[in-house]
């Protein structure tokens, strides 16, 4: 699977407002969104096409909470293969980011060659998805496991809602 590279965009403080906007809330409606930027409904509809035209806006998403779904339990799983050969690797990706409970798979660099999180209901079928979908892989020389205790979603780079400005600003110090 190759990923499309945005070309070249020019993008503004107006582009910058919508995609922050967008990343908060991707259900916002082309009104309500061209109100919070602060333009014109039809050139917001403009620019969030030119956007997705252009590769930089490449899907909206909703976040899932997996413990209502009954996977409670997060685990990254750090994978290292014994060779790094281009079919095998990109045969192992394709064979981890299908496999059911896994969320995110990293092709990285270091000790390291995968890192994958990964959501499931037990020890037991977390035990199972490492030993029955990837140790059985025969490129893989190691894996080793860490359990998630909790996650926080980082504040990405997109420039900060006024709100959450606001709170900064407003949060006592001690």
């Amino acid at each position: 699977m190759s990923r499309r590279v945005p070309q070249d965009p020019q993008l503004d403080g107006t582009d910058l407002k919508i995609l922050a906007a967008l990343s908060r809330d991707g259900r916002l409606t082309n009104a309500a969104l061209a109100a919070q930027v602060g333009v014109a409904e039809s050139t917001c509809a403009y620019r969030v096409r030119a956007l997705r035209a252009s590769g930089v806006i490449t899907a909206i998403h909703a976040h899932v909470d997996t413990a209502a779904l009954g996977r409670p339990l997060h685990a990254i799983i750090r994978v290292r293969l014994g060779g790094h050969y281009r079919d095998p690797v990109h045969t192992l990706f394709d064979r981890l980011v299908e496999t059911p409970g896994v969320l995110t798979v990293f092709h990285v660099s270091g000790d390291d060659d995968f890192l994958v999180h990964a959501a499931v209901a037990t020890p037991q079928d977390l035990r199972d998805l490492i030993l029955e979908r990837i140790t059985v892989h025969p490129g893989v020389r190691q894996t080793q496991t860490q359990l998630v205790f909790e996650a926080r979603t980082g504040v990405g780079i997109l420039p900060p809602s006024p709100a959450s400005e606001a709170r900064k600003t407003t949060r006592p110090t001690r």
